[in-house]
């Protein structure tokens, strides 16, 4: 193996091979370090990997084929006051409205494993050189400057750079002296289930939607509000996963017996909670029981946050960058974001020969700069969970609750979605026919299970055009129509979104102020239109998984003439 590099990427994950892939394409030489012996091995649960990370994500993703297991259009909100006598408020508000439901998604269930697998063999045919069962030991320095790593057994590689995403647990950026070990109370370890279940009977007792529950702490039925992510259900194709969470201090002191704790409130909340114990029970069967750390509120500790993810030869991304979601318990869309921001900077420092920390510190600037990531790791609905306990104030709870899973989180992620959203149309107006055919394309593959390297069984049948032949060709049409649109008005679009970012910053505020008049308003016309909207939604799901896949899938913008 030759033993020097342009760009060495410690971690295959979901931000590695994202950096990597791009470099590659870039023209440098690119090798990517695993420590397992299969990309994704110490990953493999799952999540919701909420949509704005597919929208403005890489653009090999949202073109793509990747291997997602069920669509998400919602969060149903189980609040319980009382588990014994039965007494639960539900908050289901944050839901996306028939007839756009399911088609266009709120997220998208995955695997780990999978989904990182697809991604790192996307960067090998990039020309990512992958090397698998190897651990990362040390770094190279000359001079204070990183210049390679030293793998197992004392084998050093050299490189010019080297981008770390090695997660939440990887010890190379404590090593280097770049980032402190995350203390133990932003630290969440995470207990789950994995139970198969039939794909029908999932479909019609759970959906498309993730069911949070949420309870005071004497119940015993979830982790302490605040302290944890209460008790998350959501499904996948023939399967639903069971997680609860819990940081590893609590109230300035280690939690002792976690594992105890964990089966008490798995035990408590199935004998107890009505829609398990009637709905799922009967039709699951136990998999697995996984165990995963995860960083939580690295980002809500101040001096965590001002540390700089970046030094002489070396660019932190993902969880290893303490970019996990404080409110979702999601790091993917920042590690995807700042994996290709990272490759942004390591191309250019390599090009101009630069890579001491002062020119990358640009890497940061630009983290700090983004809408997303910022939010992500800022929201504090979660960790405010604590003070409704305190108070054992039911109002509060149910506010901290409704902002950051019901509607009320419009009020605080609107204006980084429409910042970055504009932004985007700003670099490319022609997005806008991608993002579109995007969803049809990933409700048909996730119907007819058909993505990139499955078996020839899962593809979906070619008899669309025979189906819906006159459909289709009005969808192509129209698909093409605002697509040329899009080309010839480019540069009218881009100003008006240009101008419309500064703009942006008043969208939580305004819609805080409107939503209280709104939502009420909102919820009972939705339910009015129920019936109709649910026949139009109906009608779009036929046709999507009727059609040809072909008229799903766009070239990337940069080749689109």
């Amino acid at each position: 193996m030759d033993q020097s590099y342009d760009v060495i990427v410690i971690g295959s994950g979901f931000g590695g091979p994202v950096a990597a892939r791009k470099c590659a394409e870039s023209g440098l030489k690119t090798l990517m370090i695993e420590r397992s012996e299969h990309v994704g091995e110490k990953v493999v649960s799952g999540l919701t990997i909420p949509v704005y990370g597919f929208l403005f994500g890489p653009a090999f993703i949202r073109d793509g084929n990747p291997p997602i297991e069920r669509p998400v259009d919602g969060i149903i909100n189980y609040i319980v006051k009382d588990i014994d006598t039965g007494d639960i408020e539900i908050d289901d508000s944050l839901m996306v409205p028939k007839p756009f439901s399911p088609i266009t998604a709120f997220g998208y269930n995955a695997y780990c494993m999978p989904f990182c697998e697809w991604e790192a063999r996307k960067a090998v045919e990039s020309g990512v050189v992958l090397l698998t069962s190897t651990t990362v030991t040390d770094l190279i320095r000359e001079d204070g400057i990183v210049k390679g790593v030293v793998i197992e057994g004392g084998t050093p590689i050299r490189s010019k750079i080297v981008i770390d995403a090695e997660g939440s647990q990887g010890l190379v950026a404590v090593k280097a002296g770049v980032r402190e070990k995350y203390p133990p109370e932003t630290i969440s370890l995470a207990d789950t289930y994995d139970y198969e279940m039939p794909k029908d009977k999932i479909d019609e007792l759970l959906g498309y939607s993730i069911r949070f529950c949420w309870g005071w702490d004497e119940q015993r039925i979830a982790p302490p509000l605040g302290h944890g992510n209460g008790l998350m259900v959501w499904p996948y194709r023939e399967s639903l996963h069971f997680m609860q969470d819990q940081c590893l201090r609590q109230g300035g002191k280690r939690v002792v017996n976690l594992r105890k704790a964990f089966d008490e409130y798995h035990t408590r909340i199935t004998s107890k909670l009505p829609w398990w114990t009637d709905e799922v029970e009967p039709h699951v069967t136990l998999r697995a029981r996984m165990w995963e750390g995860f960083e939580i509120f690295v980002g809500l500790d101040d001096k965590l946050r001002a540390m700089p993810n970046h030094t002489d030869g070396m660019i932190l991304i993902g969880d290893a960058a303490g970019l996990e979601s404080t409110e979702l318990c999601d790091g993917v869309p920042a590690a995807w974001f700042s994996a290709e921001i990272a490759a942004d900077v390591a191309i250019s420092a390599v090009r101009k020969g630069d890579t001491s920390g002062k020119f990358l510190a640009r890497y940061d600037r630009r983290i700090r700069k983004h809408p997303i990531i910022q939010w992500s790791i800022r929201a504090t609905n979660r960790y405010n969970l604590r003070k409704a306990q305190q108070s054992h104030d039911e109002d509060e709870l149910k506010r901290y609750i409704h902002q950051g899973w019901g509607l009320g989180a419009l009020g605080e992620i609107s204006t980084p979605l429409l910042r970055t959203l504009l932004i985007s149309v700003v670099k490319d107006p022609r997005v806008i026919t991608s993002w579109i055919a995007m969803f049809f394309r990933y409700y048909h593959n996730w119907h007819h299970n058909r993505f990139e390297y499955g078996n020839e069984k899962n593809k979906a049948p070619e008899t669309g055009e025979k189906k819906n032949g006159g459909k289709q060709r009005v969808f192509t049409v129209l698909l093409r129509s605002i697509d040329l649109l899009l080309l010839f008005f480019g540069p009218i679009v881009r100003l008006l979104a240009l101008l419309l970012v500064p703009l942006a910053w008043l969208a939580n505020s305004s819609l805080r102020l409107a939503l209280p008049l709104i939502e009420p308003l909102y919820i009972k016309v939705t339910k009015m239109a129920g019936p109709t909207a649910g026949r139009l939604s109906e009608r779009l799901i036929a046709f999507t998984v009727n059609s040809d896949p072909s008229i799903f899938s766009l070239q990337s913008n940069k080749d689109r003439g």
